[in-house]
């Protein structure tokens, strides 16, 4: 058989070589970090080291809470900031939304919040590059906005950590198996532990359970390989674009600031479903939306908040490490096979 297409990297991407010999390093720490004996005190220092690469990796200067991932990561400072939430955009990942309540809907214009919408007195949560579309909010200077209002300002990084330099917010959730690392560990940010209540346990108190030394340390080595990579992606995703463009495909947000590895496309006249069956049949993994969500036959909240046209018609195709123009070719003459159909 011939070999796959994988093209979905932002639902998650491959284990890097230093990631992979990171964890194998630290399954022989086999201790529990927080164990008062000398196999956990080596063991807590290797976590805290850890720790500090990460926050240099990412040029942080503030706190890092190790979770099992964005998802939690944000679910921790949605329910415990001392702020009460006021308001998320209303093109957030289902991890936040799920989590908002009556909290008010944040409403986008080309796809991006607007900081006179979002300067509230409350928590606000903003993410930095959305997960369908790949564009960018200029999350540095809604924080700004907020701050000025007397709020904090939460963004998901979840698709941008590791792949471009992070905002300027306030709480920071990320995940490392988004650029590289292992799956089940990601960190929350924050500026300072007083932005959030503690409930005991490990993590200085913000979160329970004992630590996941290998995903820690790994988490830290994948950072460290570096963002040199996303220069040949971006060259990449514009070549995918003007071969969309040019096979009568649409380009979503094609106006707005996207990351190179995301990208949303419109094939008219076809479904995303049939679209996703019929790339499968040719061994190209895409998808449809955000991968907890693609599942569903529910339309996308995201595309529908744009007021993007023929949304049931759009897929995402996602770029990451490995992918190379021969593989961009692949797709665009799948893509082009498919909406030649009749």
């Amino acid at each position: 058989m011939a070999a796959r297409l994988y093209l979905d990297h932002a639902a998650t991407t491959p284990l890097l070589p230093q990631a992979r010999e990171a964890m194998a390093r630290a399954f022989v720490i086999w201790a529990n970090p927080s164990s008062p004996h000398a196999e956990g005190r080596a063991a807590r220092a290797a976590l805290e080291e850890a720790r500090m690469r990460v926050k240099a990796a990412l040029g942080w200067q503030g706190e890092l809470v190790f979770t099992s991932g964005a998802s939690e990561a944000l679910a921790i400072a949605l329910t415990r900031c001392r702020l009460p939430l006021a308001a998320v955009s209303a093109v957030e990942h289902e991890a936040v939304l799920r989590l908002a309540g009556n909290a008010a809907r944040l409403p986008v214009r080309e796809g991006l919040v607007r900081a006179d919408d979002a300067a509230l007195p409350g928590l606000v949560a903003v993410q930095h590059v959305n997960n369908e579309t790949g564009v960018i909010q200029p999350v540095s200077a809604l924080a700004a906005a907020v701050r000025e209002a007397g709020g904090l300002l939460l963004a998901d990084c979840a698709q941008s950590a590791g792949k471009i330099a992070l905002p300027d917010a306030d709480l920071i959730a990320l995940s490392a198996h988004k650029f590289g690392g292992p799956i089940g560990i990601g960190a929350l940010l924050m500026r300072d532990w007083a932005m959030l209540a503690p409930t005991g346990g490990q993590e200085r108190g913000y979160r329970p359970g004992t630590e996941n030394l290998p995903g820690a340390m790994a988490m830290a080595a994948a950072l460290e390989a570096g963002e040199a990579w996303m220069s040949e992606a971006a060259r990449l995703r514009r070549m995918l674009d003007d071969a969309i463009a040019g096979a009568g495909g649409k380009v979503v947000a094609c106006l707005a600031d996207r990351i190179a590895t995301i990208s949303s496309y419109r094939m008219p006249g076809r479904s995303a479903a049939a679209q996703l069956i019929r790339f499968d049949a040719m061994g190209i993994a895409v998808s449809a939306g955000s991968a907890c969500s693609s599942g569903s036959l529910k339309a996308s909240h995201v595309l529908t908040a744009m007021g993007v046209e023929g949304a049931s018609e759009v897929i995402r195709v996602s770029i990451g490490r490995e992918t190379d123009e021969a593989d961009i070719e692949q797709f665009i003459t799948a893509w082009k096979d498919i909406a030649g159909q009749t």
